[in-house]
């Protein structure tokens, strides 16, 4: 292969890579990843549909936070991220709060639970709320496979983790989080 041939095939490559990467950060794909990780497509709208209107009802995120979580006095909301908990029984989607005080996460919608007391199923939200004081660390991950997919595991003082993925701005939430926690130092 002659240079000018060999440059054409680099130049072709590069604007393929770049092509590409526009693509995976374009709001509209980022959308897809976030709704993909769901159980089925219309189980995942109709939650995100609730969301919204919840959202609407209550005059905003940081309402839903202050109703879900309480508020302490000085405390103030970051940022509200859409994203998934990983668990063991897959992922959980909702809402990730990052406030000065804690970083809380709510189900969009209500998990079904068997209750071992009244031997009936119960439905409420999935809630986890971890002081900013009990953060122990928090780290970055990606997906070797698809570099596209990022996480966010946050490591408590008492080892318990938590891992969150599917944001739709993965670097806000990251940024906001490490904000959060530098202002509790």
């Amino acid at each position: 292969m002659n240079s000018s041939a060999a440059k054409e095939t680099a130049t072709a490559t590069m604007e393929h890579k770049k092509s590409t990467s526009r693509k995976k950060s374009s709001f509209a794909f980022r959308i897809h990843e976030h709704v993909k990780l769901g159980p089925k497509l219309s189980e995942t709208l109709k939650g995100k549909l609730s969301l919204g209107a919840r959202i609407i009802q209550e005059g905003g995120r940081g309402n839903i936070f202050k109703n879900i979580f309480g508020m302490q006095e000085g405390e103030k909301v970051l940022k509200a991220s859409q994203c998934y908990l990983y668990t063991t029984a897959g992922p959980i989607a909702g809402v990730l709060f990052i406030s000065t005080k804690k970083v809380a996460f709510c189900s969009e919608r209500p998990i079904t639970f068997s209750s071992a007391i009244a031997r009936e199923t119960v439905k409420v939200p999935y809630k986890v709320m971890i002081p900013i004081g009990k953060v122990k660390e928090v780290n970055e991950g990606q997906n070797v496979n698809q570099e596209e997919q990022k996480y966010i595991e946050i490591v408590t003082q008492d080892d318990s983790e938590f891992w969150f993925m599917g944001f739709l701005r993965y670097e806000k939430a990251f940024k906001n989080l490490q904000k959060a926690i530098s202002m509790s130092i």
